[in-house]
């Protein structure tokens, strides 16, 4: 059984790459899924996408809004992924949900669904949207989603956290799988491969085994200041510029809230804290071991792209991309899972940790 996947919001990859090494017989019947189209707007984002997504090309990546992609005319999926803009739904910041410039984007999915009915969805997003809008934003969002399409979805939503899944990171993210009630099937949890803290992936192992090459692909380091440097001198593995005894001159002058990843160096011997796309000084990500910031590479590392995987663009937009991806790992389990649920095999599951009754 092949599925032929469409992503809106698709950014440099990650969903589609972990969702394309998904690969099994069962029964004597072949189970894969392929890439049929994507679509973003960030020109980067979308030449990365072609350059590592097998199938992908200018016929069929198309870059621009989606707010004026022409749905009714895309190729045939039956299948279908998308990580909707988050922005809005972010603890980070305002948590707007629908009264935000991004919030409404999720509706572009729901059309998508409606125009093409396919047999499952996968819809990824930060945790903070169950809260934004004191809940109300994602109890619209589960409504729409459960009854889009000609038959309408049952849904399984869970809070992923990644380091429980063999990611080097504590990024935890909201994904909704959605299967079409005609199957009568329900999708379930996939049980975390790291469950334990002392087995949870390190940073240092992301970042060591095997080294990563000087002249790996996306390395160049960032030109550190003179005083970034002496700042980063002062901060141990897992501290942040928040520390006690930083010297005066290497203090920031900063009202309100003190984030947690400012200037903060990774620990060893732990998951790093979530790779961000965006942010100014002291966003970047910062080695244990040195004092200078984290690569492009050691950051797609950590959200697990192998090191062939070229990204395209500035080393900004590089960052970027890495940042607002989903991590191919967790991807692959997700989408793995989901096959294994069409071909009828049992597999090690764990309740959701959002209940929703499908009704």
């Amino acid at each position: 059984m092949e599925f032929t996947l469409g992503e809106l919001f698709s950014g440099p990859g990650g969903l589609s790459h972990g969702a394309m090494n998904v690969n099994f017989n069962h029964n004597n019947e072949q189970f894969n899924i392929r890439h049929g189209w994507a679509n973003d707007f960030h020109k980067d984002s979308c030449e990365t996408y072609k350059q590592n997504i097998d199938g992908a090309n200018d016929d069929n990546v198309f870059f621009g809004d989606v707010k004026e992609l022409n749905i009714d005319a895309l190729p045939f999926i039956d299948a279908f992924a998308y990580g909707f803009p988050c922005n809005d739904f972010s603890l980070v910041g305002e948590q707007l949900g629908f009264n935000g410039k991004f919030g409404p984007l999720y509706s572009y999915g729901i059309n998508v669904i409606n125009r093409f009915n396919p047999h499952f969805f996968v819809a990824e997003n930060v945790g903070g949207i169950t809260s934004a809008n004191e809940g109300k934003s994602f109890k619209k969002i589960l409504h729409d989603l459960e009854n889009s399409g000609e038959n309408g979805y049952n849904l399984t939503i869970n809070l992923y956290r990644s380091e429980k899944y063999g990611i080097p990171q504590t990024r935890h993210r909201i994904i909704i799988v959605g299967i079409r009630k005609d199957h009568d099937l329900l999708f379930q949890v996939p049980a975390p491969t790291t469950p334990n803290q002392e087995n949870y992936r390190t940073s240092r192992e992301a970042l060591e085994i095997p080294p990563i090459p000087l002249n790996a692909l996306n390395n160049e380091r960032t030109r550190q200041s003179a005083k970034v440097i002496e700042r980063l001198s002062y901060i141990n593995p897992g501290e942040n510029v928040w520390k006690e005894g930083l010297p005066k001159h290497l203090q920031l002058n900063v009202k309100g809230a003190k984030l947690s990843q400012i200037y903060k160096k990774l620990h060893p011997d732990k998951p790093s804290y979530t790779i961000t796309g965006s942010g100014g000084g002291g966003t970047h990500g910062y080695h244990y071991a040195e004092n200078r910031a984290l690569t492009n590479r050691e950051r797609a590392r950590i959200q697990t792209f192998p090191d062939d995987y070229l990204f395209l663009g500035s080393k900004e937009s590089v960052r970027k991309q890495i940042g607002m991806a989903v991590p191919p790992v967790l991807s692959k389990i997700v989408f793995e899972s989901i096959l294994r649920t069409f071909a009828g095999i049992n597999y090690a599951h764990v309740e959701p940790s959002y209940a929703y009754e499908n009704r």
